[in-house]
């Protein structure tokens, strides 16, 4: 097993560098003047240019690239252009708020969608199991920044019980957490009823069944044990997902998390920023989706055991 992970952890490099490797061709491609978006409409042509050769922007694209991947080897994330701050520091500062978010968001999907899924399925074709059904369907199609609107104008506007702006308090994440997990758990809900329908009609499950266990031991030692591994790795890359992507959310709310961070590092044209935070975020992502294959190896004797055999 450890030989796996040191392998897994071997293959972030390459990732890496393919991320950064993506993301300088990109902002290359776009028509794009850090000078004249940072000093503004007043700066000279001569104090714009003067700015780009400073920080670098007009060397080629390689000498540029390859300048960056040294100095990340190095952990160097690069000076940020419009903040004249290490991008690390910057970084660090923004990341903990969308790690929080995201993580509290999936633990209401979580909780919404597994239990919702598994007594759906448990009781298939039941009142419970066709309104749960159609209640997801409405909700994998609901923005998540309509129903934040709608939770702001609610739950904080009219009935004051949550705040709606800032960062400040674990209350004032409340609102956010439902606005992006509800939509989510629709998701994790489909993943739970499907999987738990498969388990049940199981023969190891008739066995149990027949030796007098009790039901609620068959269902959640027995068959959900099995069918949780699929929705384990639906829970983790939505997490992953969710770390950046969740800009609305933030700017609504007033969050100064990741998402939003790189959202204004874009319209700046601060390379250094985006490929700083997108290195981050694969990085993140590379973790979880390591932590997701750990957790099936502790769950499913047979994946532990191909783990360690390989």
């Amino acid at each position: 097993m450890l030989k796996y992970i040191l392998k897994r952890l071997l293959l972030f490099i390459p990732v890496l560098l393919g991320v950064v490797f993506l993301v300088f061709f990109i902002l290359n491609l776009t028509p794009s003047n850090p000078g004249a978006a940072i000093l503004g409409n007043l700066a000279t042509p001569e104090e714009i240019a003067a700015y780009n050769e400073a920080v670098g922007y007009n060397k080629p694209f390689l000498q540029r690239y390859i300048s960056y991947v040294f100095g990340l080897l190095r952990g160097d994330l690069g000076v940020s252009y419009a903040f004249k701050k290490p991008v690390a520091g910057l970084v660090v500062g923004k990341i903990l708020p969308s790690v929080f978010l995201s993580f509290s968001a999936m633990l209401v999907a979580s909780i919404i969608g597994v239990t919702v899924g598994v007594a759906s399925a448990v009781k298939q074709y039941s009142v419970l199991d066709r309104v749960s059904t159609f209640l997801a369907l409405i909700l994998a199609a609901t923005p998540a920044f309509w129903l934040a609107m709608i939770c702001i104008y609610f739950f904080a506007l009219k009935l004051g019980i949550f705040p709606a702006f800032g960062t400040a308090t674990p209350f004032h994440y409340v609102l956010p957490s439902l606005s992006l997990g509800i939509p989510y758990s629709a998701s994790v809900l489909r993943y739970s009823r499907s999987s738990m329908l498969d388990c049940i009609r199981q023969d190891y499950v008739d066995t149990a069944k027949s030796k007098g266990v009790p039901r609620r031991h068959v269902i959640w030692r027995h068959a959900f044990r099995n069918a949780v591994l699929p929705v384990i790795t639906t829970i983790g890359t939505s997490f992953g997902a969710l770390i950046g992507g969740a800009v609305v959310t933030e700017q609504l709310y007033g969050m100064s998390g990741l998402g939003t961070f790189v959202s204004t590092s874009i319209k700046a044209r601060d390379v250094p920023a985006v490929c700083g935070s997108v290195v981050i975020i694969a990085c993140i992502f590379s973790l979880v989706v390591l932590c997701i294959d750990l957790l099936h190896a502790w769950i499913d004797p047979r994946v532990r055991a191909r783990y360690s055999k390989g």
